[in-house]
C-alpha cells in the first residue's frame, strides 16, 4: 500500500502531522495524526456535551496518549491503545472478533451486540451524552465551531501532570537544586542559557524580580533571539495565591487608557462582552504589557493564521473574523467604547490604576470566593500548609 504524510495547521491551535494509508488490493484504509511540537507544559481535558447532529461534525485530534471515555455508555479507549477514529473505529474493533465470541461465548456476544448498538446510536444522536477527552501531554484537540466566541458546550481545562503521567511520557522531572544562600535578586538582572522556541538556536533569557506600584511582585522573564528576532516574554507572580480571587472590569472610554499597564498571570481570563470574546486561562500564558498590547495580541491570536483567513477558510468564519477584527481595531483606535473584564481566580492579576490611591471611576475591582471547581483548579483543596507534619509521622 502507500502512506501519505502531510504536515498542516488547525485553526486556534497548532501544527500537526496526517498520515493516510491505502491499499488498492483490499480496500483497507487508516488516518492517524502526530503532534509536529513539543509535549506542552500542562495536560488538557476537553469535556464535550453533544447534543445536536452538528456536534458530530467537530474536528477532533486525539494523540496516542489521550484517554477517550463517554461517561453515559461507562465506555472508555484507553490510552496508547487504538489510533485514529473514535466511535466508527470502536465498533469496527468490537465487531471484528464477534463471530468467533458468537462460537465460544454466546452471552458475552449478545452483551456486546448491544453495546455496538448503543455506539451506533451515539453517531445519530439519539439523546445527549457527554465526551471526554484528556490528554496528559496537551497536545489534543476539540474544534470550536463558534471561534472566536466561546463555546458553551465545551469545557477546557488545564491541569499539571503527575509524576506517573510524566513517566508515561517519558519526561524525567528535574530535582530542584539546593541554594546554599538565599540571595537579593531584585537589583540584578539573572541570565541563562536556552533554545528560542522558534528556530531553535542558542539564545538568552533575562530573568528580573519587579515590584509593581499597589501591587505585588512579579518575576519577568523575557528571551531575545539574535538568529531570527524572535522575541517572547512571560511574567510568574513572586507571591502566594490570594484568599479571594479577583475580578477588574474596565471601561474603555479613551485612547489614553491604552497605555495601562497590565499584569495577566497564567490563571487570568479575558472577556470583552461587546465582541461576545471570551479567552480562556493559559491561552496567552503570564504576560506583563500594557491594554494596547494583550488587545493586539488578542488579534494575533485570531488573524495569525492562514486557515482562518486564507482561501482555504469558510466564507462564513471569515466574514465573522474579519468583523470581530474591525470592531477590535475600533477599540484600538479609541472609536469604541468596550468593557474589558480580567477573571483571576488566584488574585494574582492587574489593571493600572492611574488615580491611585484614589479610586477609578471606570474601574471596578471585586474580590470573591473562590469555588470547588476552582480551588481544585488551582491544586488547593489537597493542599495542607499546617500540621501536615502529624500527618507524615503518622503514615510511617
Amino acid at each position: 500500500g502507500m502512506t501519505r504524510l502531510l504536515l498542516t495547521e488547525i485553526p486556534f491551535f497548532r501544527e500537526i502531522i496526517v498520515s493516510s494509508f491505502s491499499c488498492e488490493h483490499c480496500g483497507w484504509n487508516n488516518t492517524e495524526i502526530q503532534s509536529a511540537g513539543r509535549i506542552q507544559d500542562q495536560g488538557v481535558r476537553y469535556t464535550l456535551t453533544v447534543r445536536a447532529q452538528e456536534d458530530m461534525n467537530r474536528e477532533v485530534v486525539k494523540t496516542d496518549s489521550a484517554t477517550t471515555r463517554i461517561p453515559e455508555l461507562d465506555f472508555e479507549i484507553p490510552a496508547f491503545s487504538q489510533k485514529g477514529g473514535l466511535i466508527s473505529r470502536a465498533v469496527s474493533g468490537l465487531e471484528q472478533d464477534q463471530p468467533t465470541r458468537r462460537a465460544n461465548e454466546e452471552a458475552m456476544a449478545e452483551r456486546i451486540d448491544e453495546f455496538i448498538v448503543k455506539l451506533k446510536e451515539l453517531k445519530q444522536v439519539a439523546s445527549p451524552f457527554t465526551l471526554i477527552i484528556d490528554d496528559p501531554s496537551g497536545n489534543s484537540f476539540v474544534e470550536n465551531p463558534y471561534a472566536p466566541r466561546k463555546d458553551d458546550a465545551l469545557v477546557i481545562t488545564h491541569y499539571n501532570r503527575t509524576l506517573q503521567q510524566e513517566e508515561k511520557l517519558g519526561l524525567q522531572a528535574e530535582e530542584p537544586e539546593e541554594k546554599p544562600e538565599e540571595e537579593d535578586l531584585r537589583n540584578e538582572v539573572l541570565q541563562f542559557n536556552t533554545n528560542c522556541p522558534e528556530c531553535n538556536a542558542p539564545a538568552q533569557t533575562n530573568m528580573k524580580l519587579v515590584q509593581i506600584p499597589h501591587f505585588k511582585e512579579v518575576i519577568i522573564m523575557a528571551t531575545n533571539c539574535e538568529n531570527c528576532g524572535h522575541r517572547t516574554n512571560e511574567v510568574k507572580s513572586g507571591g502566594a495565591v490570594e484568599p479571594l480571587g479577583t475580578r477588574i472590569t474596565f471601561y474603555i472610554t479613551d485612547p489614553s487608557d491604552m497605555t495601562r499597564d497590565l499584569l495577566k498571570s497564567e490563571t487570568c481570563s479575558l472577556e470583552i462582552p461587546e465582541l461576545e470574546f471570551e479567552l480562556g486561562m493559559a491561552v496567552l500564558g503570564g504576560k506583563f504589557t500594557t491594554l494596547e498590547g494583550i488587545l493586539k495580541d488578542i488579534r494575533e491570536l485570531v488573524t495569525k493564521n492562514p486557515f482562518t483567513l486564507g482561501d482555504s477558510a469558510s466564507p462564513g468564519q471569515t466574514e465573522k473574523l474579519q468583523e470581530f477584527s474591525q470592531k477590535l481595531d475600533q477599540i484600538l483606535e479609541g472609536n469604541m467604547k468596550a468593557h474589558f473584564v480580567m477573571d483571576d481566580p488566584a488574585g494574582n492579576s492587574y489593571l493600572q490604576n492611574v488615580y491611585a490611591p484614589e479610586d477609578d471611576p471606570e474601574m471596578k475591582v471585586e474580590h470573591y470566593k473562590r469555588t470547588f471547581d476552582q480551588n481544585e483548579e488551582l491544586g488547593l483543596n489537597d493542599m495542607k500548609t499546617e500540621g501536615y507534619e502529624t500527618g507524615l509521622a503518622s503514615q510511617r
